[in-house]
């Protein structure tokens, strides 16, 4: 069997995840990681199709392969697991990579094995800004990393930083409660009701 890139478990109890991204800006010891068993059927089953693809094992990192991909329901995978809370920042000595039966090695440990064989430092592995950004079919909104980032890193990027996040996000909220409203507009139009005044 080949060796799968981004698979692993977690050591404490061994709950198998999916690295989504190994190294977090700012953050070297710190990975973002998708637990397999916290999604529904339709999501695992289109998470483990992508690992399995060309496009991920291509992938330096699953994050970006996940930019590009989409759920079952339409809606984009990295987006989609940012937004339900499915990525989960975690130590890079607690995740085992499995990429077969027989092997597993220390996250931290590959991380500075790749990083030494590319002559840069760990932190240096994590996605930069220029990289990572997507725009999703049918979503006017560019999906970026570095966005998805900065929900899941507490603490680590500086008060501008999170700012920009937080409006990015509430633009992004205001747009899709429109288009809720519209909707519902649609089905079933608001009833404005008359207010009497009651004779006293």
């Amino acid at each position: 069997m080949a060796a799968l890139k981004h698979v692993g478990r977690l050591k404490t109890n061994q709950k198998k995840c999916c690295v989504v991204y190994r190294v977090l800006p700012g953050d070297p010891n710190t990975a973002l990681v998708v637990l397999t068993q916290s999604l529904d059927a339709s999501e695992h089953d289109a998470l483990i199709s992508l690992v399995d693809s060309s496009t991920a094992q291509q992938s330096d990192e699953l994050g970006e392969a996940m930019a590009r991909a989409s759920l079952p329901d339409g809606r984009n995978m990295l987006a989609g697991f940012h937004k339900t809370g499915k990525l989960v920042k975690i130590a890079t000595n607690q995740v085992e990579m499995t990429p077969n039966n027989t092997t597993t090695v220390q996250l931290d440990v590959l991380n500075s094995a790749i990083a030494e064989q590319k002559g840069v430092t760990v932190n240096d592995l994590a996605i930069k800004d220029s990289k990572g950004q997507t725009v999703p079919e049918g979503k006017d909104t560019p999906i970026d990393a570095t966005e998805v980032y900065a929900d899941s890193n507490d603490g680590v990027l500086s008060d501008a930083d999170l700012a920009k996040s937080y409006r990015s996000q509430a633009d992004r909220l205001s747009k899709e409660a429109a288009q809720l409203r519209r909707q519902a507009e649609e089905l079933v139009p608001t009833k404005k009701t008359v207010k009497t005044k009651e004779s006293a």
